[in-house]
């Protein structure tokens, strides 16, 4: 019984003393933020150089190689540091998130312990604020004002990218009510409803928040159609559809034009040249001595 403890004691010691360890972040960072991930054996005997990171792809759901790279101020670098392996970014982005993991190409190690443990690594990030409006095409979003006929119904929702599912309010400029929503709705608007609005959207657990204005104006009843955001609306869209038409009816314009052209433009017969002419003939040149002899073959 001894024996059998002594061996497993021994078995396990020199897993430990051979193992490959990840070190980083035990905790979320914030987008922008530097990190640094370093790989490093419980024993200083093994080549460190043969070690390399690894990131997980949730697209393609397989681990691959993390090689140096730089783009616009995003770093990205890996270096051997004394007796370490240290990836070093930045300015940590959203999509640095997942798992990582050391991996050693040492033939005399074997698994377990030529991979490390894996590290998930947390960004939290809080992307700018959208706006749109209940009914109408989110595609380009809201302008910074919006014109309405009184009576109205108006509903604006507000959203934005976020690491969490962020908290929302909205609030309306010098006046003391606050809506813990991410949508508002003003009912039969009326002139009083004018005025500047905002959505706040913050960070559930991290010390994050970013907000939209957005200008409500409230036109009399005897406003034109056209005044109001629906109205500009139609009119941007009448412009785009008679500008494209347009330009349909031109491209057709030009492609019968050539085809006309074309069809006016005949070709050569060559098939005249190949009837056989005499020298005493109509087609053939003046001569004083006449022969039956064609002097084109067929």
């Amino acid at each position: 019984m001894d024996s059998l403890f002594v061996a497993f004691y021994l078995g396990m010691a020199s897993l430990v003393d051979g193992a490959l360890l990840i070190q980083g972040p035990n905790q979320s960072v914030m987008e922008g933020e530097s990190v640094t991930l370093e790989c490093l054996y419980s024993q200083n005997e093994y080549n460190i150089s043969r070690v390399r990171f690894e990131s997980f792809s949730q697209m393609l759901q397989m681990w691959h190689s993390v090689w140096p790279a730089s783009w616009c101020f995003y770093n990205l670098n890996v270096e051997q540091v004394d007796d370490k392996m240290v990836l070093h970014v930045s300015h940590v982005a959203p999509f640095f998130e997942g798992l990582f993991r050391c991996v050693s190409d040492d033939g005399s190690l074997s698994a377990p312990n030529n991979v490390s443990k894996t590290l998930s690594l947390k960004v939290n990030y809080l992307g700018e604020v959208y706006l749109s409006r209940e009914g109408y095409s989110s595609f380009l979003g809201l302008s910074q004002e919006i014109r309405v006929q009184k009576g109205d119904d108006v509903t604006l929702k507000c959203s934005a990218s976020c690491s969490e599912e962020p908290n929302y309010i909205w609030y309306k400029e010098g006046n003391d009510w606050i809506l813990p929503s991410p949508v508002m709705t003003l009912r039969k608007v009326s002139p009083a409803d004018s005025g500047v609005y905002t959505c706040v959207a913050e960070h559930p657990s991290a010390s994050l928040n970013k907000m939209r204005n957005i200008s409500l104006v409230v036109l009399p009843e005897d406003a034109s159609w056209f005044e109001t955001h629906t109205g500009r609306l139609v009119l941007m869209t009448s412009l785009v559809a008679i500008g494209g038409l347009s330009m349909l009816v031109a491209a057709l314009s030009v492609c019968v034009y050539r085809r006309k052209k074309r069809a006016e433009t005949k070709p050569i017969d060559d098939r005249s040249q190949t009837n056989p002419i005499y020298k005493d003939s109509k087609e053939a040149l003046h001569s004083s001595c006449g022969d039956k002899q064609p002097l084109v073959s067929v």
